[in-house]
């Protein structure tokens, strides 16, 4: 018997592999390749470095109401309690079944008794299956955790990038209103200019027809700035109330105390290693934790070989007077030991072992995915960082050149030594280049929050 139980049990014994996060099937550089920022601000504590105490509060009050935050809240308490309850079976499981019975016998005779009984059973976790199971739901939990700090990082950064959207909308919707007041300028002017037989009847219509199309775009500016006001209000768990769409917002929740304009983003930021990332990630270490989860798994499901040793207990008293049930005199109780070692059970056992290798590969390869792509966004966004920063400087300097030639092409348009359509595309020029400039300067904004977002930066 013991060499049969020596053969059935000495395949199962494999023991746990020791993971270290930092072995990956890919070869990580030694600094970034992407041209990294110097390095005198930390990731931690991110949102400070913009400076804008309207981001701080939206911020602020998203991390307390948010809907999808709280449910992550929820999942995190409901992991902690599974773990507990995948622990329980490594303590005596002890029930109370009270009872009552009532016959009758071949002389026609009824009789009743009470019954106060009491069972006990424990299995004795030898091999450590139970133990094993537990400690696959701690790091389960673990990795639930960390998919909650992964949600509070997402949606500081989302609100952030949601708001910098609706500053940039704010400012589209004045560069649109300010070029149909323009536009309506140029109109009154070709209109005088007609009305003196100096122009054709095409000028005016080619004046008009512009008017109508920056009418159009500051429209659209507008409907932009409730679309966006609204996804704040949402990501703030709020009803997505109506939104003031005049010019000058006087009524709106968001509006900024200081005056109309984008922050310059934060120049210095200390974007560390490459593995030090693997550690500082959230879903990086969720997904390692969920690794470790899957080998303690196929752990528990290897030891579920081994034999099982059982204690089983039986205790209470019978009497037909509720008084005497509790006299502890006429107490019995049994005590019994067993094991149970499995011999065939249909490839089940088998199965589930081959269920729980097949599953760890699935989670080693998860983890690979996750770090890479952990790795990637951070080398984009450091690379997108100077291409931004370039294409900036570019933008001011085209801001620049196009209001100095739109005022020129004014008064040569005056002095009849332009067409009507020079002029036209002067101010077309101008309002593409303030509105790109905008644009421009928002990307940058939700690019380095982005950057932080990649880094693992905490909130």
């Amino acid at each position: 018997m013991f060499p049969l139980l020596a053969f059935i049990v000495l395949p199962a014994c494999h023991s746990i592999p020791e993971r270290d996060p930092n072995t990956l099937d890919i070869a990580l550089p030694a600094q970034w390749q992407s041209p990294a920022l110097p390095r005198d601000q930390s990731v931690t504590d991110w949102l400070t470095t913009f400076n804008d105490h309207t981001l701080t509060s939206l911020i602020e009050d998203g991390l307390i109401h948010n809907f999808d935050l709280q449910a992550a809240a929820a999942r995190v308490d409901a992991a902690k309690e599974q773990a507990t309850i995948a622990g329980a079976g490594r303590l005596p499981q002890l029930y109370f079944t009270p009872g009552y019975q009532r016959g009758k016998d071949a002389l026609s005779s009824e009789s009743g008794q009470l019954l106060a009984l009491f069972n006990l059973s424990w299995e004795l976790d030898v091999w450590g299956r139970i133990k094993a199971s537990q400690q696959a739901a701690l790091e389960e939990a673990v990795a639930v955790s960390e998919d909650y700090q992964a949600a509070r990082l997402s949606l500081a950064a989302g609100l952030a990038q949601v708001y910098f959207q609706w500053l940039e909308a704010r400012l589209q919707a004045q560069v649109a209103a300010q070029s149909v007041k323009d536009r309506s300028v140029i109109v009154e002017l070709v209109r005088g200019r007609f009305n003196k037989g100096l122009t054709r009847g095409l000028d005016l219509r080619l004046a008009l027809t512009d008017l109508a199309n920056a009418e159009a775009q500051s429209a659209q500016m507008h409907n932009d700035v409730q679309l966006l006001h609204k996804q704040l209000q949402t990501l703030l768990g709020r009803y997505p109330s109506f939104d003031v769409t005049t010019v000058d917002y006087p009524a709106n929740e968001f509006a900024p105390t200081k005056a109309q304009h984008l922050p310059e983003p934060p120049v210095t930021l200390a974007a560390g290693l490459p593995s030090e990332l693997l550690n500082r990630r959230p879903d990086v270490v969720a997904a390692f934790k969920r690794l470790q989860a899957a080998d303690q798994r196929l752990a528990s499901s290897e030891k579920a070989l081994l034999p099982r040793v059982t204690l089983t207990a039986i205790g209470g008293t019978s009497s037909p007077a509720l008084t005497e049930i509790i006299d502890p005199r006429a107490a019995a109780w049994n005590l019994a030991a067993g094991l149970a070692q499995p011999l065939f059970t249909g490839d089940r056992l088998q199965a589930d072992i081959r269920l729980k290798q097949a599953n760890v590969e699935d989670a080693y390869n998860q983890y690979q995915s996750v770090a890479l792509k952990a790795f990637r966004e951070v080398e984009q966004t450091l690379a997108a960082e100077s291409h931004l920063r370039e294409q900036e400087q570019a933008l001011r300097e085209a801001v620049s050149q196009t209001e100095a030639s739109r005022k020129l092409a004014v008064y040569s348009y005056r002095q009849g030594l332009i067409e009507i359509l020079t002029l036209l595309d002067s101010y077309r020029s101008t309002l593409n280049a303030q509105s790109a400039h905008l644009a421009v300067q928002r990307q940058l904004l939700t690019n380095r929050i982005s950057l932080y977002l990649a880094l693992g930066g905490a909130v």
